[in-house]
């Protein structure tokens, strides 16, 4: 019960078995009361049944949306401590045929909605302060490129993550702590999704395991610790990215003649 008493929104928690559902599960039984938020209505309500929290639906691209929420997730709760976005979505192509479409709903969701998200949170918070939390990926980091097609996908997330520096600097005298989780390669569904859905071959699995120092794929589990953690009163960090994927940026990600390798050696080639 590290979080007693402590009132929390987590974005982006309507999809069974995603990262926000298992982040919104985890501040519960840490004794938080939580309001979850996203565009799905009937997904989302029943979800907040499940855990006895509120649903509030929200868009994170429009401005007076988030802040509708933040104050709708106060009034419900009789505060804010603690607000998480995990939102995101993966789009890639190679980089020359990348279309306009797929760049603005990157940037719209992943850099103007997580700035949305700052913004209408630290109003929330100026006089009670908190920890507010961006979830965002260990391939803003140098070193973790992608072997190509993700180039929009990793600017967005490297650009939220100056932005939360920015905005921690600012703010830590209100009190508010502002960080970014950086998860690698994470059990999710939008992760599988990459894939064409359904189940990754073992081969690929153990070729992604393989890039990782603690040699296996992250779980959402994994990232609800480190919000957790990050949550706490006496969490004295601000503008970090805490790079919560098993040392991943020690190495790199899989290349494609790696995945190719390890087809061929799977099926004794």
């Amino acid at each position: 019960m590290r979080l007693e008493g402590k009132k929390a929104v987590v974005i982006g928690a309507a999809e069974q078995g995603n990262m926000g559902q298992a982040i919104a599960r985890r501040l519960r039984d840490e004794g938080c009361e939580v309001t979850v938020s996203s565009r799905r209505a009937e997904m989302l309500d029943s979800f907040a049944k499940e855990i006895g929290g509120h649903a509030v639906t929200c868009d994170l691209t429009d401005k007076a949306s988030m802040f509708a929420l933040a104050d709708e997730a106060s009034r419900r709760m009789g505060g804010l401590d603690i607000a998480i976005n995990s939102t995101g979505v993966a789009l890639g192509a190679p980089f020359l045929e990348f279309e306009e479409a797929d760049l603005d709903t990157l940037v719209d969701l992943q850099f103007k909605g997580s700035f949305f998200f700052l913004q209408a949170m630290v109003a929330a918070m100026q006089e009670r302060g908190g920890s507010i939390i961006q979830i965002t990926s260990a391939v803003a980091q140098p070193g973790t490129t992608v072997d190509g097609g993700y180039e929009a996908y990793m600017g967005t997330k490297a650009g939220i993550d100056q932005v939360v520096r920015a905005v921690a600097n600012q703010f830590g005298k209100s009190g508010i702590r502002v960080n970014s989780i950086a998860a690698g390669h994470t059990d999710t569904p939008m992760h599988y999704g990459n894939f064409g859905g359904g189940d990754i071959p073992d081969w690929m699995k153990q070729c992604f395991a393989d890039c990782y120092p603690l040699g296996r794929y992250g779980t959402s589990e994994d990232i609800a610790e480190g919000c957790v953690w990050l949550a706490q009163d006496n969490c004295f960090m601000t503008g970090e990215v805490l790079q919560l994927n098993g040392g991943l940026t020690l190495r790199r990600n899989p290349l494609m003649q790696d995945l190719e390798r390890y087809q061929r050696e799977s099926e004794g080639g």
